[in-house]
């Protein structure tokens, strides 16, 4: 193009104003490749019919095996309830006959303890009495303490609705274990558990969510009750195992309270087995085949006439 003065110029070009990036962004949401493969039409043929045969197929056997499983565990569910209650029914018949038998060996021990004071004199039935106080084996009564400990109320878990006893914030085994040891350790002579005379070879623990004492189960509320003396109360007060367990009920929510109690009686444990260490009897040297051979006990043995005065 030529100018005025003759002069040649560049054609003039018309500027485009274009979009910024994100208002083209929301002007086209879907990138082209998938709005032309949206845009396609959709196959009308066998395929779409033969997956939705398919999946038909697939969810009617699955229905099937569901109805079957859920008919089979209804039909065997009367047999389950018969057969565990069949085996409360025996647990709760062997309790029954375990009670009747420890009443009846309390009965024996007490008639054995009456049989044995007659026969001794008076000075060695007190001894005798007083070993059995100090070994658990004999009853007793007397002043002393109830420590009891109790698991906290059934508030249901927020966030899986179970219940909260059933967690760690609960009594276990070794609490039961440090207050017996508490006990004993500020001067108490005789302690039990929930009616389970403790001895020397006591065993305290726990066979999954529940304790043994002796092998014997105890449920809560606890009790330990100890003999002592009228001031066992204020020392065992003063223990560290007392602060202690004041702390555990602090942070777990346990119930842990002591109490003064006037003349508790305390039953007498089972008799201990024993087990005696026996020294190893060592045998004598063990003659060899050549002293039996030249022994004169063995050669008049052969050489002997028989019983009958025959001889060759």
């Amino acid at each position: 193009m030529t100018g005025p003065a003759g002069e040649d110029r560049e054609p003039a070009t018309e500027r485009v104003y274009v979009p910024d990036f994100l208002t083209e962004l929301f002007r086209n949401p879907l990138d082209p490749g998938y709005a032309e493969a949206a845009a396609r039409p959709r196959p009308t043929g066998g395929v779409g019919w033969s997956a939705r045969l398919v999946s038909v197929v697939v969810l009617v056997a699955l229905g099937f095996l569901f109805a079957v499983a859920y008919r089979q565990t209804v039909a065997e569910e009367p047999g389950r309830s018969q057969a565990r209650a069949g085996l409360v029914e025996q647990i709760n018949q062997r309790q029954q006959q375990s009670d009747e038998l420890t009443t009846r060996a309390d009965e024996l021990r007490d008639e054995v303890t009456r049989l044995r004071g007659l026969a001794l004199s008076g000075s060695d039935a007190a001894r005798l009495r007083e070993l059995e106080a100090g070994t658990g084996v004999g009853r007793v009564r007397g002043d002393g303490v109830v420590v009891r400990l109790a698991d906290p109320p059934e508030n249901p878990n927020a966030v899986t609705g179970g219940d909260g006893a059933n967690g760690p914030d609960r009594v276990i085994y070794s609490d039961l274990q440090r207050v017996a040891n508490g006990l004993w350790g500020v001067g108490a002579e005789a302690v039990a558990i929930n009616g389970q005379r403790l001895t020397a070879t006591s065993t305290i623990r726990s066979a999954g969510d529940a304790i043994l004492v002796d092998f014997r189960p105890v449920t809560g509320p606890y009790e330990v009750s100890a003999i002592g003396g009228r001031d066992l109360r204020q020392r065992f007060e003063d223990s560290t195992t007392a602060a202690l367990m004041r702390r555990v009920a602090d942070t777990t929510g346990i119930s842990f309270g002591v109490r003064t109690a006037r003349e508790l009686t305390l039953p007498a444990a089972a008799e201990p087995r024993l087990r005696y260490a026996r020294p190893p009897v060592s045998p004598g040297p063990s003659p060899t085949a050549a002293d039996e051979r030249t022994s004169p006990e063995s050669s008049d043995a052969r050489t002997s006439p028989s019983p009958s005065g025959g001889g060759r």
